[in-house]
C-alpha cells in the first residue's frame, strides 16, 4: 500500500461479503463560502464546524466492513475549507477502496490544496465534481480563474473532473430561511419521494446513516434557528445506528417513502437561484470553522 495513505498496514475485520449500495456521502465541513437559496444541506444558514480526521476515520470504521457503496463522496458545505482535504481524500479510498471516490466542490479554495491534484489524479476511480452555483457575467468572472485551474489539473496531472451546473435544476427544498423556515407538508410522501434528487443520497453523519441530507442536518439547523414546532415530526427521525443488526441495516436500505419524506414538495419549485455570494462570505466561511 503507498506509504501516503495514513493508516497503511492497519488490521481490519475480515468481512466475506459487504453489502453493496448504490452511494453514500459525508460532510467534511458544514461551512459555505456561497449562500445558495433553499440549500438542501442548510449551508446557507451560517452553521460552522469541520469534522476532523480523527472522526472522519471512526466514522468510517463502523461502516466500511460491512457495506460496500458505489459511489462515495466528499462534500459539505464547501469541502475545500477543510485544512486537511487531500488527507480525508486518502482516509476515504483506504476505508473504500473499491469505491468511485467523488468530491463535490465549488472550486473557490482548490488553490490552498497543493497535494490534492496528484492524489486525484493517481486514482482511476476518483473524479471531482465542480458544481457551478450561477450563470452571471459576476459569478463567471470569479470563477474564471478557478476553471483555469482545473483545466491545468485536468491537463497535468490528469484529474478526471465533472464540470455540474447546479443553478440549471435548482429547486425550493422549504420555505423561508433560518427561524421563520418551514417544511413543505405536503401530505404525498411518496410522491415527494418519487421527485427527491437525494432519494439515494444517504448521508454518513456523527457515525451514522441517514436516510439523506435534509434529514440529516435539520437537527444542526433546529439548535441554530430554533425551528418551529411544524418540524417537530422530522426532528423525530432516527437514523441507523453502527451497531444495528443485518436484518435491521437491510430493512433501512430496502425503504423508499417515509412520513418524514413528506418536509419536501411533492412537485418541486423550479426557480432561478439569485446571485449566491455576499460580500465577505467566502471569508468569513474560512474564518469561522
Amino acid at each position: 500500500m503507498d506509504s501516503d495513505w495514513p493508516g497503511a498496514g492497519d488490521d481490519y475485520p475480515v468481512i466475506l461479503v459487504k453489502l453493496r449500495i448504490a452511494n453514500l456521502e459525508m460532510h467534511v465541513v458544514h461551512s459555505c463560502n456561497l449562500a445558495c437559496e433553499s440549500c438542501s444541506h442548510y449551508a446557507n444558514q451560517g452553521h460552522k464546524g469541520i469534522i476532523s480526521l480523527d472522526e472522519a476515520d471512526r466514522w468510517m470504521r463502523l461502516w466500511s466492513y460491512r457495506i460496500a457503496p458505489k459511489t462515495f463522496s466528499l462534500l459539505g458545505g464547501e469541502p475545500t475549507i477543510h485544512p486537511e482535504l487531500a488527507e480525508m481524500v486518502l482516509l476515504a479510498r483506504r476505508h473504500w477502496p473499491e469505491a468511485k471516490l467523488r468530491l463535490v466542490t465549488n472550486g473557490f479554495f482548490l488553490h490552498r490544496h497543493l497535494r490534492l491534484p496528484q492524489i486525484l489524479a493517481r486514482d482511476r476511480d476518483a473524479q471531482m465534481c465542480l458544481s457551478v452555483h450561477h450563470d452571471s457575467p459576476e459569478y463567471r468572472a470569479r470563477v474564471a480563474p478557478i476553471l483555469e485551474l482545473v483545466k491545468g489539473w485536468e491537463r497535468d496531472p490528469g484529474v478526471r473532473v465533472v464540470y455540474y451546473r447546479s443553478f440549471a435544476n435548482w429547486t425550493r427544498r422549504y420555505r423561508g430561511h433560518g427561524a421563520a423556515m418551514e417544511p413543505f407538508a405536503d401530505g404525498e410522501p411518496r410522491q415527494s419521494w418519487e421527485k427527491c434528487p437525494a432519494r439515494i443520497c444517504r448521508q454518513l453523519h456523527e457515525g451514522k446513516i441517514w436516510k439523506c441530507g435534509p434529514l440529516a442536518y435539520l437537527p444542526m439547523q433546529d439548535a441554530k434557528h430554533h425551528l418551529s414546532q411544524q418540524w417537530a415530526p422530522y426532528l423525530s427521525y432516527q437514523p441507523l445506528e453502527a451497531g444495528c443488526s443485518d436484518a435491521e441495516l437491510l430493512e433501512f436500505l430496502a425503504r423508499e417513502e417515509e412520513s418524514y419524506c413528506g418536509m419536501c414538495p411533492a412537485n418541486p419549485e423550479k426557480f432561478e437561484l439569485p446571485l449566491p455570494m455576499a460580500g465577505r462570505r467566502a471569508e468569513l466561511a474560512v474564518e469561522s470553522v
